[in-house]
């Protein structure tokens, strides 16, 4: 399996290289894990993950979720992720992290999703948060820093 990582955007600058290094761990790691038993990663051929601006994600939240305004990340169900690179930013910021590392936790929760999880109610975002977490560890401890 292949996964595809496409900077779609210019107004957030940020490691390419590692981020594609850690897309192929965290796929790497996605793969054993599942949620109800549904292993969707394992039929996919290839994930692109494109990383987009707020504006641009703004227009996917509406078009798709029917939602006003940008998101952090989106997963369809063939394969595609979008993850909004100011938003990655904004919360990198917030949380004293490099832009690259919040990018890594976006392109895990969409693995994660098309491998079964939701986060729709309390319980099961609870569990994939932890996951989340466990995998980007994991990760990062693959990885030299970006």
């Amino acid at each position: 399996m292949k996964v595809l990582v496409l900077n779609r955007q210019r107004r957030v600058q940020f490691g390419l290289a590692w981020v594609r290094q850690a897309a192929d761990l965290a796929l790497s790691r996605c793969l054993a894990l599942s949620e109800n038993g549904r292993f969707a990663l394992r039929d996919l051929e290839e994930i692109t993950i494109v990383i987009v601006s707020d504006r641009a994600m703004a227009r996917l939240h509406r078009d798709f979720m029917g939602i006003a305004g940008p998101t952090d990340v989106l997963t369809f169900e063939h394969g595609e992720i979008a993850i909004s690179a100011e938003t990655a930013r904004d919360y990198a910021l917030r949380y004293d992290q490099k832009v690259e590392v919040e990018i890594a936790l976006y392109i895990i929760h969409g693995l994660l999703h098309l491998n079964g999880f939701d986060d729709l109610s309390p319980h099961p975002a609870a569990r994939m948060r932890r996951v989340q977490q466990r995998v980007l560890r994991a990760v990062l401890a693959d990885l030299s820093k970006p």
